[in-house]
């Protein structure tokens, strides 16, 4: 779906825009709440509480298997969600979106499925040294169950890939390369187009972690030509345990069942069990209808303030953060690719990442503080965590400035 104007950068008007989200209009700990906590949950717009509401207020029933009216809205309610989601990452079929329960729930489809019944013992899977553990464990425990070989490309002090490093470590047995889009602990783009191609040209596939994309970048996975990619609404201002994976069709079709179980079927004797088309196959039980119904109203809320114009309101932010971060002699900065999405993470030299955070939520900023969920990568660097600082849509400069300014009193009073 390009909603008009979805390619024109333009000034957001963050008044209006702020007033769609009831929960920031608050005070914590008797300041005016500042929002930083992006990349581990976004805020909702009141369109989407509203979607949420109006289905378990007026038309709540399970989907597919009923002819009376409820449940007939809420099934085509519920599929226009699986367009939506298809058309906003330019997907060549609707069947090849498969809902989840967010990006975890995603890889590990992918791991237990295809890793399951392609990989065997001297097998490669590839991963950077920047994924969350979410990229991680799942391809460590199906490497360990069929005696494949998980290996690691290096992250630079910048918190980069190197293409070089990359093409150094595939092979002619590598099965698999999954990377995140964009890094969640640094902020860094990573360059998937190029890693793809090349991944391709060695005859193995390519699961692109998106969740931290999908709510500041452009998706078309058609350009790309990933096999698999998987996101999360929670990070793009929707319901949280609502996922989506994307598949090829050719893979989707020859994986075997994650979950048994009702809507996964197409029939079922005690003798025998025939599978559902995709991608119902992958889709067992009764799935999270409401959140996902809500979903569609923040994909629309996404491409009605337009991608671009999103794009170049969190560029603004990253930018001024970098340029306030020089003023304060203790800060060192953990992250600083060419290109990265709207992620600060830091640290104040002689303060523990802990207690910043607490120090910083006592004055009603929220930001993350810990290895946000990426041990590896925190112990490349020899640190046991940062402090994170998100932006999203709705942050504004002037809300890096009040953190800024309550940083440098915090060094101020640590010093006396």
């Amino acid at each position: 779906m390009n909603s008009v104007g979805e390619n024109i950068i333009r000034k957001l008007d963050m008044r209006q825009l702020r007033s769609e989200f009831p929960i920031l209009h608050q005070t914590v700990n008797g300041r005016q709440l500042v929002y930083f906590d992006n990349a581990a949950t976004t805020q909702k717009p009141q369109r989407v509480l509203d979607a949420l509401e109006s289905y378990y207020r007026e038309y709540n029933s399970n989907i597919h298997r009923g002819l009376h009216t409820l449940a007939e809205k809420a099934t085509s309610t519920f599929e226009l969600s699986r367009k939506k989601a298809a058309e906003f990452i330019n997907a060549p079929e609707i069947e090849e979106v498969i809902f989840t329960k967010g990006t975890t729930e995603g890889i590990n489809l992918v791991a237990q499925t295809y890793g399951r019944k392609n990989f065997k013992k001297g097998d490669e899977i590839i991963i950077t040294g920047m994924e969350h553990h979410s990229n991680i464990v799942p391809w460590q425990m199906i490497a360990e169950e069929k005696g494949a070989v998980l290996k690691i490309i290096p992250v630079s002090g910048r918190g980069e890939i190197d293409i070089e490093d990359f093409k150094k470590l595939i092979s002619d047995k590598t099965r698999i390369v999954s990377l995140a889009f964009a890094s969640n602990a640094l902020g860094t783009v990573n360059p998937v187009k190029e890693v793809i191609e090349i991944a391709h040209s060695a005859g193995a596939l390519v699961m692109i972690d998106g969740a931290q994309a999908a709510p500041h970048l452009s998706i078309d996975v058609q350009d790309l030509d990933c096999d698999f990619f998987a996101f999360s609404a929670h990070k793009m201002y929707g319901p949280t345990g609502v996922g989506v994976l994307y598949g090829k069709r050719v893979l989707l079709e020859n994986m075997p069942p994650y979950q048994g179980g009702g809507e996964m079927i197409r029939q079922v004797t005690f003798k025998k069990t025939t599978y559902n088309d995709i991608p119902y196959k992958f889709e067992a039980g009764t799935p999270n209808i409401g959140d996902v119904i809500a979903f569609d109203e923040s994909i629309d809320f996404i491409l009605e303030h337009g991608r671009n114009s999103i794009a170049a309101h969190e560029e603004e932010l990253i930018q001024f953060a970098h340029e306030k971060s020089k003023e304060i002699e203790d800060l060192v900065i953990y992250g600083e690719a060419a290109h990265k999405v709207s992620v600060f993470s830091f640290l104040i030299n002689g303060v523990h990442p802990l207690d910043l955070g607490t120090m910083l939520d006592a004055q009603g900023i929220a930001v993350r503080t810990g290895h946000h969920c990426a041990q590896p990568l925190m112990d490349a660097f020899k640190i046991d965590g940062t402090v994170r600082a998100s932006f999203g849509v709705y942050n504004t400069r002037e809300e890096i400035q009040i953190m800024f300014d309550a940083i440098r009193e915090i060094i101020k009073k640590l010093k006396k």
